[in-house]
C-alpha cells in the first residue's frame, strides 16, 4: 500500500479549497407535497454512473445556512470525480442561493418534512442509488426527524446539535436497524463528543466520531478533508481514502473558502 502524500505540501494538481472537478452539473427542481417548488443542483460522476448518493441537508438557514454551505459544495466539486459518488444539494423553503430562491417560508424544521420527503422522492425518480442523507448542524435535526424512509440507506451527521429532534425520532432509527454516523467537532458550540456518545447510545448501531481539533463548520481545508474522508468511507468504502491531486483538468471556483 502506498503512503499517502502530506495533504498540506503543495504540489503541482494538488486538490485545494476552491478546485472544481469535472462532473455532470444540472440544474433541479424539487416539489413538496405541500406544493413549493425548491430549486437544487445534481452533480453526477463526469463519464460513470454514480455508486451512492449524498442528498445533503443545509445547516439553519437562519444562521446562514444554504446549499452552498461549504463543506457541501466542496462535496459536490469533488465526489463525483473522485469517488463516483452523486450529490444532490438544494435550499429548504424560504432559502435563496445564487441558483435560486425556494418557495416558503422558514418552519423551525417542522414544514420541512416536506422538503426532506421531496429530495427523497427526487432520488428515488431519478433511480440514484445507494441514497445517504448527510444533514449538518439544523440539517441534522431534518434527518432524523423527518429522513428515516425506507429507500435510504443511512445518515451522516455532522455536527448534531439534538435542538429540534426528540428522542422519539432516535427510537425510531434505533428501531430501523440503519446506519448512522455522527461527526462531532471536539470543540462544538453546542455538542461535543463525550456527550455525543451518551445521547446517540439510544441508537445502538450509531457510531459516533469525534474530530480532534474541530469546530462546528469545520473550517479549513483540513478539516473538510476529515469530513469527506470519512463520508466516503461508509458511502463508498473502496474509493477511501479520497486522493488530494487530479490529473486531469482543474477548474477554480470562483469564491474559496
Amino acid at each position: 500500500m502506498s503512503e499517502q502524500p502530506d495533504p498540506h505540501t503543495f504540489r503541482q494538481n494538488m486538490i485545494r479549497s476552491g478546485t472544481v472537478l469535472p462532473a455532470r452539473r444540472e440544474d433541479v427542481v424539487l416539489h413538496t407535497a405541500d406544493g413549493l417548488t425548491l430549486v437544487g443542483e445534481l452533480a453526477l460522476p463526469p463519464e460513470r454512473d454514480p455508486v451512492a448518493t449524498l442528498v445533503t441537508l443545509h445547516p439553519l438557514p437562519t444562521h446562514g445556512g444554504f446549499m452552498d454551505s461549504h463543506v457541501y459544495r466542496k462535496a459536490s466539486y469533488r465526489l463525483p470525480a473522485l469517488a463516483d459518488i452523486a450529490v444532490l444539494r438544494f435550499n429548504l423553503r424560504g432559502v435563496s442561493s445564487p441558483r435560486g430562491t425556494s418557495q416558503g417560508a422558514f418552519d423551525s424544521g417542522d414544514a420541512e418534512r416536506y422538503d426532506v420527503a421531496a429530495a427523497i422522492e427526487f432520488a428515488e425518480f431519478r433511480e440514484l442509488p445507494q441514497p445517504w442523507l448527510v444533514g449538518w448542524s439544523f440539517g441534522t435535526d431534518l434527518a432524523l426527524m423527518h429522513g428515516c424512509d425506507p429507500s435510504i440507506v443511512g445518515a451522516i451527521l455532522l455536527s448534531p446539535p439534538l435542538r429540534y429532534s426528540a428522542p422519539d425520532d432516535l427510537a425510531q432509527w434505533a428501531a430501523s436497524g440503519k446506519r448512522v454516523l455522527a461527526l462531532v467537532p471536539e470543540l462544538d458550540d453546542y455538542l461535543r463528543p463525550d456527550e455525543a456518545r451518551e445521547r446517540f447510545a439510544a441508537i445502538p448501531q450509531a457510531e459516533v466520531v469525534g474530530v480532534d481539533g474541530a469546530k462546528h463548520l469545520w473550517v479549513g481545508e483540513p478539516a473538510v478533508r476529515r469530513v469527506l474522508d470519512e463520508i466516503v468511507a461508509r458511502v463508498a468504502p473502496d474509493r477511501a481514502p479520497l486522493p488530494t491531486t487530479w490529473d486531469g483538468p482543474l477548474g477554480e471556483a470562483l469564491h474559496a473558502d
